[in-house]
């Protein structure tokens, strides 16, 4: 006999919707499918699935480098070569 189920409903912005419906598809996972594998994470692990931390000031600095970068569309560096260069420069090389 098949378990009962309930409708769940999700709000959620429509680039997030999409970007992740692209994503989980690349992996074979439909959204429905996603949310019902993160609950029964929750059920069976009694916590929540993900690991969670406050930023520090450094990932928040890149974070905020990464969200003007996308804002922009304008990196720190003009060429491949340029950051190759600065890689290689934080090496010691």
């Amino acid at each position: 006999m098949a378990a009962r189920s309930s409708m769940l409903h999700v709000r959620v912005d429509d680039e997030t919707k999409e970007k992740a419906t692209a994503a989980l598809d690349a992996i074979g996972l439909s959204v429905s499918e996603a949310v019902r594998l993160f609950l029964r994470r929750v059920v069976a692990d009694q916590a929540f699935p993900l690991e969670l931390k406050v930023p520090n000031a450094e990932t928040r600095s890149a974070m905020a480098e990464a969200e003007e970068i996308a804002r922009t569309r304008h990196g720190r560096f003009a060429t491949a070569g340029e950051l190759f260069a600065d890689l290689e420069k934080a090496r010691g090389e």
